[in-house]
């Protein structure tokens, strides 16, 4: 039974640990929203997030314009109405897709049953600097 043990606490520490807060290294003192294929982001300098599809190739570096709020330090925000000057510059890691989203449509009585999936495309972005 203490074998078990062990094996569970191994298996926990390898996993890996997503960054929520100024302790995990990133600061959360500078940090913007932006908007882009219809959805709102929240931007920090280092972090990694999945968003809309975007067209370029890994490497490439993109800029968003669509900044919604910012915050620049203690006490220092920008609301925009509707957006606020500036821009925010994010490194293309990767292009991925979601996980599948099972379709199943059903008709009683007709013996009418379509199954279909659908895996949403993204892109893995880096966020650089908020300006």
């Amino acid at each position: 039974m203490a074998e078990n043990t062990e094996t569970m606490q191994a298996n926990t520490s390898e996993e890996t640990v997503v960054a929520t807060s100024p302790v995990d290294g990133i600061s959360f003192d500078r940090y913007a929203i932006f908007e882009t294929g219809g959805k709102q982001y929240q931007a920090i300098e280092g972090k990694t997030i999945a968003i809309e599809k975007l067209d370029g190739v890994a490497g490439d570096t993109v800029e968003f314009k669509d900044i919604l709020f910012r915050k620049l330090g203690e006490g220092k925000i920008q609301i925009g109405q509707p957006h606020v000057e500036g821009s925010i510059k994010a490194k293309i890691i990767k292009h991925d897709k979601e996980k599948k989203v099972t379709v199943f449509k059903f008709k009683r009585r007709k013996k009418a049953r379509v199954k279909t999936g659908h895996r949403q495309p993204l892109t893995v972005i880096r966020i650089e600097t908020i300006q």
